[in-house]
């Protein structure tokens, strides 16, 4: 993507199902779980570089004996961080201990069967380690306590804060983090009192009473409660102190969640290549945790899917499929193909089907799979051509003839190489600017002044990279036009489920609208607009509709694109320039099994998107750049 945008998070979840002298038998070391649960996390830093952690919980611990143990670290490097920490302290026991099944479990923090570990991007929220998952809410009580870790963001924080003041508590903070933890952990502790209350009433003495709790804790009715009212995208993580966990995911499945479970582990992460390499499986071997529904793991390792909540139409972010989830995921990876090959018939009618005067080239990295399937697009329709002019040819062709329509290739080439990042901080912003564009290099020598080049691109967000650098390095080869086509259709819409997209003004479509009034002299139109989004926000929040739509429908999809390609094109380019998007349409097709497409449509899953779509306008127009949501 030509500019790059954050996304939270990722999860990875082990749940060790024998004791740990098994795995010291079979593999070599009590810690394997902790080894995989390292691979498990570098095998997603895709989805978080500000900061890392995680925690595990040991099962049955003596009196006396610590049970929890957390890490986190900040940066790029937590994931390595976490772990140079964990291994620095087991490296330094003596032999005899590190072979004593039992000293380790009893005296080394990370010696858990409950291993849970997250990555995280810093969209919003402050970047102090403070702000990275697990969360911990302690108690005396094992039972009480809760970890909770997750990829989620939750649209109406500020009336389940309220929620949590009427129930009496005192939030240290308006956060989603926050809110969550302690709303999860109200509930927990009620079922905790309700199960103490029927062993009171049944005479138990209180060591019997905490064992009882701990052996018929019902999650399934923590998580009913505690989730009735929440709105937005989550697969999220939590870890009860005696040793029960649970899995729980949006009623929609905005955020994508795999796991897989044989006779020693139960696995579970955001991304499902991540369980495939760190276990050695193939694709049909992994599961979804259904929408609604939590996946409820006792303390015995035992599991199973729990609906929480009613399934909602599936409309899980098509985003990940575009860009954020890792291209190795086999069904991924063809869904990006079907993005590049659907988009390649419009490409040809811009190109009025010159394929001889056309270069075909991505810009790196993210989008190379839909430029081979915009590839594969562009040769069936070469294909056609050639058999249909061979056809025309007559009954007996000469081999020369033949071998002249054979010689029409596409010419595809690798224009634009990522570059040594290169400081910026020493130079003001117009050299800032110049030194970006420094960040990469072009193969020159391969365009023709008389050629077009086509280059692909995931999604064109803000625009900013391409006005900036990409186009004018492109122009720098001489071509007569530049076609930038995006595998993703327009972004119009801010996203609220966990995508760093929440201001409106920094949509490049937005600015293409507005652009658009200017020139009809229509400016207060955004006046109006902006009165319909205050009306829309006094409404109680199931009634609320997505007033900023009044905007887009003023517009036809190519009016837009066609002032975007103005907007993103430099002064003092020599190349003519259009932009190429995918149509919604285009996108349900080329991936049917995730249909979320709010950001392009203005159709949110949830009501809180009505919400968060019509605040975002509201500050816009009022000056504040807080956050919507």
């Amino acid at each position: 993507m030509s500019d790059p945008i954050k996304h939270e998070c990722g999860v990875a979840l082990i749940r060790l199902r024998k004791p740990l002298e098994y795995y010291r038998e079979k593999y070599g070391t009590e810690l394997y779980g902790l080894k995989k649960l390292q691979m498990l996390m570098n095998k997603q830093l895709n989805r978080g570089q500000d900061g890392a952690g995680l925690a595990v919980i040991k099962l049955d611990p003596q009196f006396g004996h610590r049970y929890i143990a957390r890490q986190r670290a900040k940066g790029t490097g937590a994931v390595s961080t976490l772990f140079e920490r964990i291994n620095k302290k087991y490296a330094g026991l003596d032999e005899k201990k590190v072979t004593d099944t039992d000293w380790l479990k009893k005296n080394f923090a990370y010696g858990g069967e409950l291993l849970l570990g997250h990555l995280r991007y810093a969209t919003h929220g402050k970047s102090s380690v403070e702000n990275i998952h697990p969360f911990l809410r302690q108690n005396n009580w094992m039972s009480r306590n809760l970890v909770l870790a997750g990829n989620y963001n939750v649209t109406n924080v500020k009336e389940m804060y309220q929620q949590l003041i009427d129930l009496g508590q005192h939030p240290k903070e308006i956060s989603d983090n926050v809110t969550m933890l302690e709303k999860i952990g109200h509930f927990l502790d009620e079922e905790n009192a309700r199960l103490y209350q029927e062993c009171k009433d049944a005479d138990m003495d209180s060591l019997s009473i905490a064992a009882h709790i701990k052996n018929n804790l019902n999650l399934e009715n923590v998580l009913k409660s505690a989730f009735k009212s929440v709105d937005g995208g989550y697969n999220m993580v939590g870890l009860i102190g005696d040793g029960n966990a649970f899995v729980m995911r949006d009623p929609n499945g905005i955020r994508p969640n795999y796991y897989w479970s044989n006779d020693e582990f139960l696995v579970v992460a955001s991304e499902r290549p991540a369980i495939q390499t760190a276990f050695d499986l193939q694709m049909e071997d992994l599961k979804e945790v259904t929408p609604g529904a939590a996946l409820v793991i006792d303390r015995d390792g035992n599991f199973e899917e729990k609906q929480i909540l009613p399934q909602m139409e599936r409309l899980s972010c098509s985003f990940e499929r575009i860009y954020f989830s890792r291209g190795s995921d086999g069904k991924i990876h063809e869904e990006r193909k079907r993005l590049g090959r659907r988009i390649s018939r419009e490409i040809l009618t811009r190109l009025d089907y010159d394929i001889r005067s056309t270069v075909f080239s991505y810009i790196p990295n993210t989008a190379a799979t839909s430029y081979y399937g915009m590839i594969d697009g562009i040769y069936k329709y070469l294909d056609k051509w050639k058999r249909e002019s061979i056809l025309k040819l007559g009954a007996n062709p000469g081999p020369g003839e033949i071998d002249k329509l054979l010689a029409v290739k596409i010419r595809r080439e690798k224009l634009l190489v990522k570059d040594a990042k290169i400081r910026t901080f020493i130079a003001q912003d117009e050299g800032r600017d110049d030194l970006i564009g420094n960040g990469y290099d072009v193969t020159y020598g391969v365009v023709k002044a008389t050629d077009t080049l086509v280059v692909v691109d995931d999604s064109i967000v803000r625009g900013n990279t391409l006005k900036k650098s990409i186009l004018r390095i492109l122009d720098r080869l001489g071509p007569k036009k530049i076609i930038v086509a995006s595998s993703a259709p327009i972004i119009k819409y801010p996203d609220c489920y966990g995508i760093d997209m929440s201001r409106m003004n920094e949509f490049i479509a937005f600015q293409a609208v507005k652009s658009l009034l200017e020139k009809q002299g229509d400016l207060k139109f955004l006046d109006e607009v902006h009165e319909a989004c205050k009306e829309e926000l006094l409404k109680p929040i199931s009634e609320m509709e997505n007033k900023v739509k009044m905007l887009y429908d003023r517009f036809t999809d190519k009016e837009i694109e066609q002032e975007i390609g103005l907007l993103v094109t430099p002064d003092d380019m020599v190349a003519d320039v259009e932009i190429v998007y995918q149509t919604i349409k285009g996108l349900n097709k080329a991936c049917p099994n995730h249909l979320g497409d709010w950001y392009f449509s203005g159709n949110y899953p949830t009501p809180g998107g009505n919400q968060v779509v019509n605040r975002s306008f509201v500050y816009y127009m009022e000056g504040s750049s807080a956050r919507a949501y």
